[in-house]
């Protein structure tokens, strides 16, 4: 069985060597998904010698998080209607708890989203002023 690939067209996924999704039989497995618009990373946290200074972005690159995953998943026929796991991974547990049900209702589109869900921290991410990451595992 053959795998069908989506890419954003980012610079890293070729410098890092990865595809944004991958789909196999009726699974899909979305990569972790940030905040970016092309090139361009959206809201950036303010970083002051390598430290994140504040937190309030969350929101927002939570949000263009999940629509960068619909976006691949359309692609593919799919959308988050489909999507029956998610992992979170948050450098603030709080900041991302604050603002994460309002976001994640509104991403998926009801009052309970019926997705697995896994909030995890990390002490870094791949960019500097990078708050959180989603990743996605969808069946069609």
């Amino acid at each position: 069985m053959a795998n069908r690939t989506e890419r954003h067209g980012v610079p890293w996924e070729e410098s890092y060597g990865y595809v944004q999704a991958v789909q196999r039989g009726d699974t899909i497995y979305i990569s972790g998904q940030l905040a970016h618009d092309g090139d361009r990373l959206v809201a950036p946290a303010p970083v002051v010698n390598g430290v994140i200074t504040d937190f309030s972005n969350m929101g927002e690159q939570l949000r263009r998080s999940y629509a960068n995953a619909a976006e691949l998943l359309g692609r593919f026929g799919a959308s988050l209607d489909d999507v029956v796991e998610e992992v979170v991974y948050a450098l603030d547990c709080d900041a991302l708890f604050a603002v994460a049900g309002p976001v994640r209702k509104e991403a998926y589109g009801r009052p309970d989203p019926q997705v697995a869900s896994t909030m995890l921290a990390t002490p870094r991410l791949a960019f500097p002023e990078q708050l959180v990451e989603v990743k996605f595992t969808a069946r069609v």
